[in-house]
């Protein structure tokens, strides 16, 4: 699993104050940790940013790539900021986050990646709000976003199509169809377009002892719908186990077995039943029921997960 690391954002408090305060050494020694940890590109959210972003974020990419190799994702809407970093960065290819599908970021965030041949994230939304259906995300995909790239001859192999992970807790009809979005998208352009997600977006606003099993499991669903990449917290260790399970298909024990089961009621558009769960099993009833809620098939409520 590709792994965009989120930990460098701008709503952190001690990211936000090492940013005020030019704390080189945090940046240094957070990247380094997040590689060794397995993430495959580090994410770089400075918000929107418009005073300082041409600044801020060329001095993240030139401390990154001080301590790492890694591909470097500019994640801003601050297009002077993004630009700054295009011009500065001198190793991987870069990741752009992000375009939308309105047709004023559509002529601008593509031309961008195309003149400094980076990658492009690509979001499923235009005006008004998020689309709730699988299939007004992948239209949107479809009738707006890879025609941009079509038209400017830019690479689909390039494109990143990201269908919206949003909270269990407030939007929680949105989450299975954003798995559904992640599938359908396999086959909405020849070469593929690649998917990607906001895997911690899914527990935003939820307790935080609960936000952890959440994203785990949501992360399991969406490898078994074919997700290519997330931006998420290399630093879960047990996140990273659940991965290796999946992707090693470990059968070693029930538990995992449970999760590869889960992985793959997806891949083959089932859902887990019963009869798949041990309810004898503490463990394996947690993840039940995190699966009935992020298949909007149990209200949302803290009771209930706890």
């Amino acid at each position: 699993m590709y792994i965009i690391a989120e930990n460098i954002h701008i709503i952190s408090p001690r990211v936000k104050e090492a940013i005020a305060n030019k704390d080189a050494k945090y940046f240094r020694d957070l990247i380094a940790r997040m590689e060794a940890a397995g993430a495959s590109a580090i994410d770089l959210n400075i918000g929107p940013n418009k005073k300082a972003g041409h600044e801020v974020l060329p001095w993240l990419v030139q401390l990154a790539e001080e301590v790492t190799d890694l591909p470097l994702c500019f994640d801003t809407t601050n297009l002077m900021a993004i630009e700054a970093a295009c011009e500065t960065v001198s190793k991987a290819q870069p990741i752009i986050n992000s375009t939308d599908c309105k047709a004023e970021r559509l002529a601008l965030v593509p031309p961008l990646a195309k003149k400094y041949n980076t990658r492009l994230v690509g979001l499923t939304m235009a005006e008004g709000l998020i689309p709730v259906s699988a299939e007004e995300r992948v239209n949107l995909a479809i009738e707006r976003l890879i025609p941009a790239m079509v038209e400017l001859d830019f690479p689909i192999t390039d494109l990143i199509i990201d269908p919206l992970v949003l909270t269990v807790s407030g939007c929680q009809e949105y989450c299975p169809e954003c798995i559904n979005a992640v599938q359908m998208l396999k086959f909405a352009w020849d070469p593929a377009p690649l998917t990607n997600g906001g895997l911690s977006n899914v527990s935003n606003a939820v307790p935080a002892e609960m936000r952890p099993l959440l994203n785990r499991v949501y992360m399991v669903m969406l490898m078994g719908a074919g997700i290519d990449c997330v931006i998420a917290d290399p630093l879960d260790k047990d996140l990273k186990e659940f991965i290796r399970v999946v992707e090693q298909r470990d059968e070693s024990s029930a538990f995992n077995r449970l999760l590869l089961t889960l992985s793959d009621r997806v891949a083959a558009m089932e859902q887990l039943q019963p009869e798949d769960v041990d309810m004898s099993d503490p463990q394996q009833v947690e993840i039940w029921k995190t699966v009935q809620v992020l298949l909007n098939k149990v209200i949302y409520t803290d009771a209930y997960l706890r």
